[in-house]
């Protein structure tokens, strides 16, 4: 009798030890530093923010680094910093997933339904980019160089003709959709870089010009990145990286709480406290 209570305190002895292991384990695994990388795109503030918000509140040091487009995708791949939501895909940033195979971890989608384009006030008379003549001084409005729809659109001679002698102008999202609202308030032509979602088409009555070569794609989605290793060096975080997914309408009420002054912090923690089942199916794997 007296061994089998000796073998018992034994076995309460060893559950403890391993119950306090495991607890030391996840301790440690939430202290654990994340590094989130983004572009200052109104969709990444908005998504990497959440996301981001999501991981502080579930115990990690969360550090959230703004950077230039070509310079993003760098970093990642350098292992510089550790994950990012920003990826524009299939056509968008495939040449940075092209100029980086094999040095990047691909998580997925985390939102279908995305767009990009040339974008104009719906009382434009124009519908297509191959019908452009001389609309709004033969100018284009676009985001910052290193975005590839900048790129493409200064290259879209090539491909349609009558937009030779065309200027675009390089600027940054701000300052397009400030231009964009500036134009439309005084009823004048203008034609910008655009994608959705995005807060704008729920604030001006816009439309997409046809595409009819595909210059800019089809429908797109954003996906989620990590850098080769997080997965084993953090793996609770790479699940709630792995685990997120949203809808447009989603990242749309981010956007415009944003636009409306609030800060991005702020309005990351509005949105997780008024939609607490989706994000417990992204953290699911450590809580």
């Amino acid at each position: 009798m007296r061994f089998i209570r000796l073998s018992k305190l034994g076995l309460v002895l060893v559950l403890g030890l391993l119950l306090a292991a495991c607890a030391s384990d996840n301790e440690a695994t939430k202290n654990q530093a994340v590094n989130l990388a983004y572009v200052e795109w109104e969709t990444e503030v908005a998504s990497t923010h959440v996301i981001g918000q999501v991981l502080e509140d579930v115990g990690y040091d969360v550090t959230l680094t703004p950077l230039d487009n070509g310079i993003m995708w760098e970093a990642l791949a350098n292992g510089e910093v550790d994950g990012m939501v920003s990826a524009w895909l299939p056509q968008t940033h495939a040449p940075q997933v092209e100029k980086y195979k094999g040095r990047l971890d691909d998580l997925g989608e985390n939102l279908k339904g995305g767009k990009i384009g040339l974008v104009v006030p719906s009382y434009m008379e124009v519908d297509s980019i191959e019908d452009l003549t001389d609309e709004a001084g033969k100018t284009i409005t676009a985001i910052e160089p290193g975005a590839n729809i900048t790129g493409t659109t200064e290259n879209a001679h090539e491909i349609y003709p009558n937009l030779e002698g065309w200027k675009v102008i390089s600027s940054s999202s701000v300052a397009m959709t400030g231009a964009l609202k500036q134009a439309i308030e005084n009823g004048e032509e203008i034609i910008v870089t655009g994608w959705s979602p995005h807060w704008k088409f729920n604030s001006f009555d816009l439309k997409y010009l046809d595409d009819p070569k595909g210059m800019y794609g089809t429908e797109e989605y954003i996906g989620t990145f990590a850098r080769i290793g997080f997965k084993e060096d953090n793996p609770g975080a790479y699940s709630v990286l792995k685990n997120f997914h949203w809808t447009p309408e989603d990242i749309e009420s981010v956007m415009y709480d944003i636009m409306e002054g609030m800060d991005p912090k702020d309005a990351a923690k509005k949105w997780i406290k008024e939609n607490e089942a989706k994000v417990a199916e992204w953290t699911k794997d450590i809580t």
